[in-house]
């Protein structure tokens, strides 16, 4: 297969994984966001990195959003949300994380592949993006990709989409949403 057959191949790839989304958990994650005081991210590796991006983008909203970990990084309390981006629900940082923010009386959200992951249990949302290596009934392969590469580009999409919904309730443009863009840079 050449480069762009690859491009296409993976394109309907997150097509098929997106299909399969639901709109239920998706739409309590939105109306916890707008509700929150202030948003926490985290994620390991790829998937903090899209969980950073969704940073960003809540920020350019108005947001007060927060990647965990970071410097300037507030204390979380309980009119807060985090929300966490992990495949498989069980590395142990985030496990960590969820659980403390659980103690503290704030809210916890899950975008994962394993809803019934030990992070998943803690979470007050959990969505499920079924973005799996393997096909759960048959056990076949379902990705070309390496690795976790079809959740996490999945995750950034899903990201992408609850800003756009969130947006769409808010009355909120792209050009509104300039105002709060870097311009250091």
């Amino acid at each position: 297969m050449q480069t762009v057959q690859y491009v296409n191949e993976i394109i309907e790839e997150l097509e098929r994984t997106a299909h399969q989304l639901t709109d239920e958990e998706a739409e309590k994650l939105v109306n916890q966001i707008i509700e929150a005081k202030k948003v926490f991210v985290a994620g390991a590796g790829r998937s903090g990195l899209m969980a950073k991006s969704f940073a960003m983008r809540m920020m350019h909203m108005g947001i007060d959003s927060f990647v965990v970990g970071e410097t300037i990084t507030p204390s979380l309390e309980k009119d807060d949300i985090l929300i966490v981006g992990s495949g498989s629900g069980e590395t142990k940082s985030l496990v960590s994380m969820a659980q403390k923010a659980k103690d503290i009386g704030a809210s916890v959200a899950l975008i994962t592949i394993a809803p019934d992951s030990t992070i998943g249990r803690l979470a007050d949302i959990t969505i499920k993006i079924p973005a799996q290596v393997k096909s759960e009934t048959s056990g076949e392969k379902v990705t070309i990709q390496p690795m976790g590469s079809l959740f996490e580009q999945s995750l950034l999409l899903f990201f992408d989409a609850v800003i756009l919904r969130f947006m769409n309730k808010k009355g909120l443009d792209s050009q509104t949403m300039y105002g709060k863009h870097a311009n250091l840079e």
